[in-house]
């Protein structure tokens, strides 16, 4: 299983992880900590639904959610980046999409999905667009954003 590979690189490497999610309600959270001793590397889960949360406990300026919108590039750098920083851990991961069924436009379609990962002092975010009901796509969200964490801990 995924999230053991990453508690025991999380574990081994002696490197704590907190995360910051809008689309995927705290599905990437309930997993990480859904094993044992979680609590060695698993520092802080957010759920950060409303742009107001997000600007108010990850500080993200409202102008800037305004100008890229909630579902960016931007945005998920910043809330992976601000969840490393409140929590003060090793790697913050954020998500931030449309899960649907509604919600979507022409050029945020349901499935839009931002992931970003502040890993060490690398910080980056990838889009991706999934396909599937709203609870395959939270999975969806969720098993990349465990590979992205596994892969920072592979290269670090």
């Amino acid at each position: 299983m995924l999230a053991r590979k990453i508690a025991k690189l999380l574990l081994d490497k002696k490197m704590t992880i907190a995360v910051a999610e809008s689309c995927t309600g705290g599905l990437i959270s309930h997993t990480l900590t859904n094993i044992s001793g979680s609590s060695k590397y698993f520092k802080l889960g957010l759920v950060v639904y409303s742009n107001q949360e997000k600007s108010k406990i990850l500080k993200i300026n409202n102008k800037q959610i305004k100008r890229f919108g909630a579902v960016s590039k931007e945005t998920a750098l910043l809330m992976a980046k601000r969840v490393k920083e409140l929590a003060r851990v090793d790697i913050g991961i954020s998500a931030t999409g449309i899960a649907g069924p509604s919600g979507g436009s022409k050029s945020k379609p349901v499935g839009t999905v931002f992931i970003g990962i502040a890993c060490k002092n690398h910080v980056s975010a990838k889009k991706f667009l999934f396909k599937g009901t709203r609870l395959e796509i939270k999975n969806q969200t969720k098993n990349k954003a465990l590979l992205l964490v596994k892969q920072c801990l592979r290269n670090r």
